[in-house]
């Protein structure tokens, strides 16, 4: 087994200790009232109700090794439940508000929560009576209430007879957090204070800026997902910043003109929303406003081109100057006019995506990571950056690449992490542990890649979900299924062709450039109709071959489409709470379908 020499703190009471003596005064959360604006509580207010809930947790006999849990989504009770759970030297159990009523019974018996915290009283009226089937589960408090058992009246409690913090040790665990699996009952991956504390050390030391400036983020992705925990909540505490939580997805786009952001943690998703929106918007208007904007990006990537030679050249410096007064700033003020750069993961980002943003002046950074390596393995930053890789192995962590898993003559393998970030094991799951973690303590990931020669890493693919067709030869759904993406009238899209002649596309198309076009060329704007028209189907699936030509074999280019008309979502159960897709679902309930497309 590997040793490490931990950064201090290296656990998550020291941690929110430091920081609420440092930063006592400054703005910690921002939450939007009922009238849209933001409110803002300091570190010293949000640490005297962690202090009172803390208090209050020690009166219900929560101590060493009990556990607590959470429904929630993003607000500021949230971390003042983590830090009064830790700060008893308990494990913390996150779930989402958006969940089926079963997981969340299946999460709270096999974890043994015995205090349960819930945000509103339509879920208390769910879960109500399960401490009938599950003895461990003793309380359930409300937050979004003001009875006897609300959160508010635990902290009252507490605030009367104080108790002091105890500080965990760094190998002690912290939280379970259970992934949303594709099959079966979700894992509880045990994660250590050091699996969290040394994560958000590492990443920190590559966005030094962040250090010089007062840092306020829009936080859009859930802390039930360690994503949202190690990059944004816990790395922006150590900062001492601000974070103003986004009301919804829906919602982002006017909610980061409020909070005017320095910097974002996210997913792709949202940038290729804002790329495209933009070109949408850019194509719609036409004219001198479209005119600019072309000429501002060619020349924005001309000047990167010869900026990578050394070279510079006076007029593609003026046009851009010119692009950036005009259109780009315009740009910039859209997402707050203060951003100076992102961070995205959990997909890789689209290379000609990150080179727009790069281009305008919004470096948008790709890392790489999983639950079961909380979840940072390797990160690009400011001071070090590969576009198209995922980073390189961040600060005391190593990737080994382990090619006796793929096929001969494979210059990739499967990608193996070793570091303080690797999780304990899962919880109650000891042959899932055998497998997933090697005897040195790495973890196998499962995921695909290469590293070049400065050490940079590149997802390749999948192991499960690469696939032979008919011919032998293989595919790898992933790369094909994110091009495809890129085609303006791609929302979702899903490749298959295992041990078949040809691979076949799923489609849920941008219905809103869908309707526009159905719009102009005089046809009906009936969603269900329109995707089961031969010409919608021709004209996307002509997009998408153009899309993909030229980058991928001729074998690998689908040659038959299904539209649906409907998005993969969580709600009909096709993504998981961390928006990836469920294959496996989504081909099986479509199956009659795609056996119909190759009988065609």
């Amino acid at each position: 087994m590997h040793t490490f020499i931990l950064d201090k703190p290296d656990n998550l009471i020291d941690w929110w200790e430091e920081s609420v003596v440092k930063f006592a005064d400054r703005k910690l959360f921002g939450t939007k009232n009922k009238n849209g604006v933001y409110e803002w509580v300091t570190y010293k207010e949000v640490g005297t109700r962690i202090n009172n809930l803390r208090a209050g947790l020690a009166q219900l006999g929560i101590g060493n090794g009990d556990v607590v849990g959470v429904i929630a989504n993003n607000r500021v009770e949230w971390p003042v439940a983590a830090f009064a759970t830790w700060g008893r030297i308990a494990r913390f159990v996150p779930m989402y508000e958006a969940e089926l009523v079963q997981i969340w019974k299946y999460i709270i018996a096999d974890s043994g929560i015995k205090v349960l915290f819930v945000s509103k009283p339509e879920i208390y009226e769910k879960i109500k009576d399960f401490p009938k089937d599950i003895p461990t589960l003793k309380h359930i408090f409300i937050i979004d209430s003001d009875g006897e058992n609300s959160m508010a009246a635990l902290e009252k409690k507490g605030a009367a007879k104080s108790v002091a913090p105890k500080s965990p040790k760094a190998e002690d665990v912290a939280e379970l957090i259970y992934t949303s699996g594709t099959t079966g009952n979700p894992k509880g991956v045990l994660l250590m204070h050091m699996n969290f504390t040394s994560n958000a050390h590492a990443g920190l030391k590559l966005y030094p800026e962040l250090y010089e400036n007062d840092v306020v983020t829009l936080t859009i992705l859930p802390w039930a997902h360690t994503f949202g925990q190690s990059a944004e909540l816990f790395a922006i505490i150590r900062l001492g910043g601000a974070m103003g939580l986004a009301e919804s997805a829906k919602t982002i786009i006017n909610d980061i003109v409020s909070v005017k952001p320095t910097f974002i943690v996210a997913v792709p998703t949202v940038f290729n929303r804002i790329y495209d929106g933009l070109w949408n918007k850019m194509n719609k208007d036409g004219g001198v406003a479209r005119a600019l904007f072309v000429m501002g990006v060619e020349a924005a990537k001309k000047k990167r081109e010869l900026a990578d030679k050394g070279q510079s050249d006076f007029i593609t410096n003026l046009k851009f100057k010119l692009a950036d007064k005009i259109v780009f700033r315009k740009i910039k003020e859209r997402m707050g006019g203060r951003l100076i750069g992102a961070m995205t993961g959990s997909a890789a980002m689209n290379i000609e995506i990150s080179k727009f943003f790069f281009d305008i002046g919004i470096p948008i950074y790709d890392c790489y990571g999983l639950t079961e390596t909380s979840p940072g393995a390797t990160m690009n930053g400011s001071i070090a950056y590969r576009l198209g890789s995922v980073g390189k192995a961040i600060d005391k962590v190593k990737i080994v690449i382990d090619n006796s898993v793929v096929e001969e003559g494979a210059t990739d393998g499967e990608i193996i992490i070793y570091g303080p970030n690797v999780m304990k094991g899962y919880h109650n799951r000891p042959e899932d542990t055998k497998v997933a973690l090697t005897p040195d303590g790495g973890f196998r990931t499962g995921d695909r890649g290469r590293l070049d020669k400065d050490g940079y890493l590149f997802i390749t693919g999948r192991i499960k979900e690469q696939y032979k067709l008919e011919n032998g030869k293989f595919c790898f759904p992933v790369s094909l299924e994110e091009n495809i993406c890129l085609a303006s009238f791609v929302q979702q899209a899903v490749v298959y062709g295992l041990n078949r002649p040809y691979n076949i596309c799923i489609i849920v198309p941008d219905f809103d450039v869908l309707l526009h076009y159905a719009k102009e060329k005089g046809l009906p704007t009936d969603i269900k109709m329109l995707v089961e028209r031969q010409d919608i189907i021709d004209m996307i699936s002509e997009a998408v071959t153009k899309q993909l030509k030229g980058k991928f074999g001729g074998y690998e280019i689908p040659k038959k489409f299904l539209i649906l008309p409907e998005p993969f979502s969580l709600d009909n159960g096709t993504l998981t709470q961390t928006m990836k897709l469920k294959r496996k679902v989504v081909l099986d309930r479509l199956n009659d379908r795609i056996e119909a497309l190759y009988k065609k």
